[in-house]
């Protein structure tokens, strides 16, 4: 069975990056999948430049003068191959005109159509999987590149966060994939009807997953820049506790609550399939690499414990007050289709007699506060914006069947003093989560994984 490789963008640098890659994939000894983010920054300028306000021909030009000659400059020193180097060159610049055509179209009709904009987007993957199997080549690996288009990658056309159609995407990977090394672009598909769509920020990850389960692959291996999962976040942990297993479910929960090593949507289509995800160190690729962690089949095993405490500071709530609003029929029924219509996504609900109150992401709160306002609903007398908060969430399979967790987690809390504003228990079977004061994230965090993880018993 085939393994699927998955390089992200913070490892694609420069010529160097490529060359860590051969190393990679020689290590294999046998034909892998290898599925490329957009080198590293480049996403981000993207989209910088689509929500520039002056999107003016100056702009265009000295934007896509930075892109060629970040790309031009690794093309002409590192493929020495005179044929790999001219095909290579033609084939970025033809790449590049088209890009080119797509910021001159919005910044005539001063607007970005959903289609185009994410046809702009992924372009960075289309740079990438294109340098790459030229490097590929040019170092003596037989290698082709797939693209999406190409190959009937088929997504359910929803722009901005599509997800992939299996059962149509799955008999043109299979007809594609021969006995060699493939490289294919992350981060995008296409709709049935050859629009470009892409998975949302980080969805190479998923990219890969589901052209795992497409193949059905052995592995789904990830090379990022960390090892792997940890019990919490290096950066404000002291001695966090390296994680070597997960399940699928645990996985998942870290990702969406907070943790940056997967996109939350990658362990979906590979659980079904049980084809298990190893994640890598990038800058440890050398002959005998090791899988920091491995991510495998859920075990309901109520003794497993807490794996690891996380966060996102990229939540808000909005808060509709009034006497009867949390137990008005219809009320949030028509809050939340509103939020629908516009692809806003409500990450939880909590009721009182008198309040309902909506944890969403931090920029969706201004419209979602402007939409709901402009509905004028009878019973809604205040809307309520949160300010500066942090999630805080603890992860593992046994959270809701472990005597003490609950108490153990808000005890720590409570010790140095912070103040909860909001908890969820028992939504998930893995994970507790609540919000506290952006101010006050810190110390929550490092007083609950010293009782979680100091040796201490609950």
């Amino acid at each position: 069975m085939p393994i699927v490789l998955k390089i992200g963008g913070s490892n694609l640098h420069n010529a160097e990056s490529l060359r860590r890659i051969v190393r990679v994939v020689r290590q294999y000894n046998k034909p892998v999948i290898l599925v490329v983010s957009a080198f590293n920054g480049l996403t981000d300028r993207l989209y910088e430049v689509i929500r520039e306000e002056k999107k003016n021909e100056e702009v265009i030009v000295s934007f896509l003068d930075e892109i060629s000659q970040r790309f031009e400059e690794i093309i002409v020193s590192e493929l020495i191959d005179e044929q790999i180097r001219e095909s290579t060159s033609l084939a970025f610049q033809k790449r590049l005109s088209r890009l080119a055509d797509l910021l001159r179209g919005i910044s005539l009709i001063g607007g970005v159509p959903d289609f185009i904009e994410d046809e702009i987007v992924s372009f960075g993957e289309r740079f990438s999987s294109l340098l790459v199997n030229a490097y590929l080549q040019q170092n003596g690996i037989i290698s082709e590149e797939l693209l999406p288009e190409d190959i009937g990658f088929i997504t359910d056309g929803q722009f901005h966060n599509a997800s992939v159609d299996y059962e149509l995407s799955t008999p043109g990977l299979t007809k594609a994939i021969k006995d060699k090394h493939y490289v294919i672009p992350g981060f995008y598909g296409i709709s049935r009807d050859k629009k470009v769509t892409v998975f949302g920020r980080g969805g190479s990850d998923y990219s890969a997953a589901a052209i795992a389960a497409c193949i059905n692959a052995e592995y789904v291996d990830v090379w990022k820049d960390v090892n792997g999962y940890m019990s919490g976040d290096p950066s404000l942990i002291e001695n966090p506790v390296q994680i070597e297993s997960l399940s699928y479910t645990e996985a998942a929960e870290l990702s969406y609550f907070g943790a940056k090593i997967l996109h939350p949507r990658t362990v979906e289509p590979l659980k079904a399939k049980l084809i298990p995800v190893r994640i890598f160190n990038f800058k440890h690729s050398g002959n005998s690499p090791h899988a920091f962690t491995v991510i495998g089949g859920d075990i309901n095993d109520p003794q497993r414990g807490i794996k690891s405490v996380t966060y996102s500071d990229e939540i808000r709530t909005l808060t509709l007050r009034g006497p009867g609003v949390g137990i008005t029929p219809g009320i949030l029924s028509k809050v939340t289709h509103q939020l629908e219509l516009n692809r806003l996504n409500i990450k939880s609900v909590i009721t009182t007699q008198v309040a309902i109150s909506l944890l969403l992401h931090e920029s969706d709160v201004p419209l979602a506060h402007r939409l709901i306002d402009e509905m004028a609903i009878a019973g809604i007398d205040l809307i309520d914006e949160s300010q500066q908060l942090s999630l805080i969430a603890a992860v593992g399979e046994g959270i809701l069947t472990q005597t003490g967790v609950a108490a153990g987690i808000f005890g720590a809390v409570a010790r140095e003093n912070i103040n909860v504003d909001f908890i969820s228990f028992g939504a998930s079977r893995v994970a507790i989560y609540f919000l506290v004061k952006r101010k006050d994230r810190d110390a929550a965090l490092s007083a609950i994984h010293e009782q979680l993880f100091s040796g201490d018993t609950f």
